[in-house]
């Protein structure tokens, strides 16, 4: 079997009802295999107001708004008429992006029938408890997400860090890379603007120490806002820009009162952001992959990031970027300092993490999904054969 003619299920949990990493890289490569050929129904919660129009032939799951979070659905299973259109659909393999009911009961489906499951890990579910003062949660849920994953035939995960967290915590046997590709025609140096940066009140000789994405708590916005409040403290002059919006945007602003709020960008818009920070401070530890971190070095632009899965793999230490333990408030200040006062080092930095970004090709990054995918087919017939 082929890519082409390849009848694929994939289940997503929030696949264009917001814009963020894990929904552009599931279109992406949905995009991807539909242009080789395949066929791919994706269920998932649907929206009256999507952000984006999405790829592939989308059939709404049954959900639930998340509270406090209503732009989030939670799935709660799979309803007749679901389950009629998959039974109808009959494909060769089920995707799931997302540990929650609709998956499980999507992988209770596929195993009653034979079909072959893939999985794969965007995110660190079980570490969002601890940033709403809930950690008591993060045992049960990841043992509740190895119950589901322990049933896939294989996991997909985007960094070689992230690879070794699920086999430590022994999600399952069975787990390669899926990497993450930038579109370097949006991100590059080139689009750096100093007029957009004066519209916004920064001046040509300041330097602005950037945050990337939605504006929640799980991405680190209080290590980010503490380690500004050292800078601050020693009186390093600099800027912070913050381009996205999310449902922490007021917390955040009022951390941090002084700081320069662009707002949601995509496209063009979003490149021009990125590429117009001089330094980019990404402090999360719950991604698998840092999308944001790939965007600012295809920019040019140096990188402060945690010593965690999402970024480890794509910053080298004292090279195009500076990797800090989590927690280390005083470290990450200590890097940023570095950067706003040595400008040498920052154009030095941010021209290796240019050089560095340009392995990440969408196209190649993808066809390791289809590999998979046909794997996992001539495996599962060869065992009923």
């Amino acid at each position: 079997m082929t890519i082409s003619g390849l009848r694929i299920a994939l289940f997503s949990g929030n696949y264009n009802m917001t814009v963020d990493g894990a929904n552009r890289a599931l279109n992406r490569l949905v995009e991807y295999l539909q242009r080789q050929g395949a066929t791919v129904r994706v269920y998932s919660p649907t929206s009256d107001k999507p952000a984006f129009e999405p790829q592939g032939t989308l059939v709404s799951l049954p959900s639930i708004a998340i509270p406090t979070r209503a732009e989030y659905h939670f799935p709660l299973g799979l309803n007749r008429r679901v389950r009629a259109d998959l039974d109808a659909f009959d494909p060769h393999i089920v995707h799931l992006s997302s540990p929650d009911l609709s998956a499980r009961a999507a992988a209770k489906w596929a195993i009653a029938r034979g079909t072959p499951i893939l999985a794969s890990v965007h995110t660190r579910f079980e570490t969002y408890f601890r940033y709403y003062k809930l950690g008591f949660l993060e045992k049960p849920s990841e043992d509740w997400i190895r119950t589901l994953y322990g049933r896939c035939d294989a996991l997909v995960t985007p960094s070689a860090g992230m690879v070794d967290v699920l086999r430590e915590q022994e999600m399952n046997d069975d787990i390669s890379l899926w990497e993450r590709g930038v579109d370097r025609e949006v991100f590059s140096p080139e689009r750096r603007s100093l007029e957009w940066r004066r519209s916004l009140g920064i001046g040509d000789g300041e330097v602005a120490i950037g945050f990337l994405g939605r504006l929640v708590m799980e991405k680190g916005l209080d290590t980010f806002a503490d380690a500004i409040d050292v800078l601050e403290k020693r009186r390093v002059a600099h800027r912070v820009l913050v381009v996205g919006d999310g449902p922490a945007r007021g917390w955040f602003g009022e951390r941090l009162p002084n700081s320069v709020f662009a707002g949601f960008q995509g496209g063009a818009d979003l490149g021009r952001a990125a590429a117009s920070m001089d330094v980019l401070f990404n402090p999360s530890v719950t991604e698998t992959f840092g999308n944001v971190t790939l965007e600012a070095m295809a920019c040019g632009v140096p990188v402060v990031a945690a010593q965690a899965t999402g970024s480890s793999s794509l910053v080298k230490d004292g090279v195009n970027g500076v990797l800090v333990p989590p927690r280390d408030i005083a470290g990450y200040a200590d890097a940023l300092q570095r950067y706003v006062t040595e400008p040498d080092l920052r154009a030095a930095h941010g021209a290796a993490g240019e050089v560095r970004s340009r392995a990440y090709s969408w196209d190649a990054i993808n066809q390791a999904v289809a590999d998979t995918y046909l794997r996992l087919i001539a495996a599962r017939k060869g065992c009923s054969a």
